[in-house]
């Protein structure tokens, strides 16, 4: 076991419900230190997995799996020992999962997607995303090429990242950038958060809370609630329930226990 299962902090901050997804464990680009220290001091009754936790493709191209990977999962296994409720909506990263829908490990329940339903009543389709996206499900070898493209730039931003720290320049991210500048990278995302919004309503529900694209968000979509998690490879993000229905974007990519978390993003379940 690792230092992380030496005991049980004390959550400063409780939510309903905690989101997380794409932390790619096994992949080098992983930040699971991060998400670790973000569970050190926030903690849900219900916490949804939402895709891409373990990153199959990386695993398979080489093997990395430092002992903040293995803590993670010793933690979620942990707290659904304790009674909290642990679901886990793969990914197509962690696709292999998908041939244990229905089946339980260590108390996390595996499933295709879910209807989370909110503290007001509001229901939510949870669900990576992916199978909603054609290059993954028809250019397999394209999304593997966008892959290890996305790992370079990770390398780049690691590397930019350690001069901004030097100079005490907050922390700032190439992809999310790109995805903000580049015409293509805004079209895909607006076609995707469409598409899934469609779904959740396709499903009868009244939003819907993703992941996939590595971009954390909370909006409305012609009525409908569309949120995603962000990831734990770059922006750090995890989307929290209050007790009162409020959704938030809490990010957390400076220093670790340095500073308070930073909510990028809040909005009331409409």
């Amino acid at each position: 076991m690792g230092s992380d299962s030496i005991g049980e902090e004390s959550p400063e901050r409780r939510f309903r419900t905690l989101f997380i997804s794409d932390v790619h464990l096994g992949a080098r680009g992983s930040q699971a230190e991060r998400l670790l220290d973000f569970l050190r001091t926030h903690d849900a009754d219900t916490i949804y997995l939402v895709g891409d936790i373990v990153d199959g493709w990386a695993l398979k191209s080489s093997w990395h799996w430092p002992q903040s990977h293995n803590d993670f999962v010793q933690k979620m296994l942990r707290k659904a020992r304790k009674g909290a409720k642990v679901v886990y909506v793969p990914g197509n990263h962690d696709e292999f999962l998908r041939n244990y829908y229905g089946t339980h490990f260590g108390g996390i329940d595996v499933v295709e997607n879910i209807v989370h339903e909110g503290a007001d009543g509001k229901r939510y389709l949870v669900i990576h995303g992916d199978i909603f996206d054609l290059v993954v499900q028809n250019a397999r070898w394209l999304a593997h090429l966008g892959d290890t493209a996305y790992d370079l730039a990770i390398r780049i931003n690691r590397f930019v990242n350690m001069f901004r720290r030097w100079f005490g320049a907050p922390y700032w991210s190439l992809s999310q950038w790109a995805k903000l500048k580049v015409k293509n990278a805004v079209n895909y995302i607006g076609a995707f958060e469409q598409t899934l919004a469609a779904e959740a309503r396709r499903h009868g529900a009244d939003g819907v809370i993703c992941g996939h694209i590595h971009y954390a968000t909370i909006r409305d979509e012609h009525g409908i609630r569309y949120m995603n998690c962000g990831d734990w490879v770059e922006s750090c993000t995890a989307l929290v329930e209050h007790e009162d229905g409020r959704f938030e974007i809490i990010t957390w990519t400076e220093p670790l226990r340095k500073v308070a978390p930073v909510a990028s993003m809040t909005a009331r379940a409409a």
